[in-house]
């Protein structure tokens, strides 16, 4: 695919700047760093601006902290300066990236995201008899940073670009020269580029039926165990080999008539449902608006507001009667 050159001065524009500000801040305007920055816009556009020119980012550096889904995982959110640098940054070079991606990769991108990749992965275990499924051990924390910069450098033409892309990628390492930073916008975008050979390896190289990934959990199908055990063995090799990383030993090999789990939803033919970590994230949220109603910290309206939010963890699947059945077990308190 022919490369795309790409400025500096496209990303450091003062119009770019101001667009990503308005994405960056979309929803957080609440918040005492956003409302600082957009008291002084045109300053802090024109500051962050020269920052860009010299090359002197990250900028401000991240905020760290720990949550748990059902693993625990450390989250690192850049600076609210950092967050416009980036959207910026991407706006430019996110679409010359996506365009080298596969349809049937659904993460991050607009007009797909979890409920598309579970539907695609439904239609597909319709048509094929067998399904095999991975994904990556410590995936964000073991991306190596000399093969994104080589996997940017085969996309993009211009070297200053290609400069702020690596000052970035080398501003966050959970080891030396490895990791990215999960809570960051060009994670998302270059986790997604490093593992596009591994699309194309499995589609063109090993000619499987079909496959979907989202992120790093990686699903395909195929006619026999047989074939399908033969193509996991070349995906260790080649995730190995090509994109330093490892792949967990927790890989199966189903029909795909016994269900996937996948994104949150066991995925059976004919149906769809919750697995059992969406049960308990739905659980947990409803606890939450519970116990908060109980101790008189929201109103009758507030509760049924988090009633809502917490069906929609559960939206798309068949998963009346499971709430039914958490219902007379639990009843909820009166609003």
């Amino acid at each position: 695919m022919k490369r795309v050159r790409i400025g500096l001065e496209d990303v450091a524009s003062i119009e770019s700047l101001a667009t990503a500000f308005w994405r960056a801040a979309k929803g957080k305007h609440d918040r005492i760093e956003v409302r600082s920055f957009e008291a002084r816009l045109d300053v802090e556009l024109a500051r962050l601006r020269a920052a860009i020119l010299d090359l002197a980012v990250p900028i401000e550096g991240m905020r760290s902290f720990e949550i748990r889904d059902p693993k625990t995982r450390t989250i690192h959110a850049p600076a609210f300066r950092d967050r416009v640098l980036h959207h910026a940054l991407m706006a430019k070079i996110g679409p010359e990236l996506e365009r080298g991606w596969i349809a049937d990769t659904f993460a991050c991108r607009r007009g797909k995201g979890t409920r598309a990749a579970v539907l695609r992965a439904q239609e597909l275990t319709r048509r094929f008899p067998w399904y095999a499924k991975t994904d990556i051990r410590s995936f964000f924390g073991s991306l190596d940073h000399d093969v994104i910069k080589a996997r940017l450098g085969r996309r993009i033409k211009g070297r200053s670009v290609l400069q702020l892309c690596g000052k970035i990628v080398d501003g966050h390492s959970t080891v030396p020269g490895r990791g990215v930073p999960i809570g960051a916008l060009t994670s998302q975008f270059l986790a997604n580029e490093y593992l596009a050979p591994l699309d194309r390896f499995l589609l063109e190289g090993l000619r499987v039926g079909a496959m979907v990934r989202y992120m790093d959990d990686v699903v395909w199908w195929g006619r026999s165990r047989e074939r399908l055990r033969e193509t996991v063995c070349a995906v260790e090799s080649f995730v190995e080999q090509r994109l330093h990383l490892e792949v967990k030993k927790s890989w199966q090999i189903q029909r795909s008539q016994q269900g996937l789990t996948f994104c949150g939803f066991r995925v059976f033919p004919a149906a769809l449902r919750l697995s059992r970590r969406r049960r308990r994230r739905y659980s947990r949220a409803r606890r939450t608006w519970e116990q908060a109603y109980e101790l008189r910290l929201i109103d009758g309206s507030a509760l049924q507001r988090g009633f809502a939010s917490s069906a929609a963890i559960a939206a798309g699947a068949q998963s009346t009667a499971w709430r039914q059945q958490e219902l007379r077990r639990r009843p909820a308190p009166e609003a």
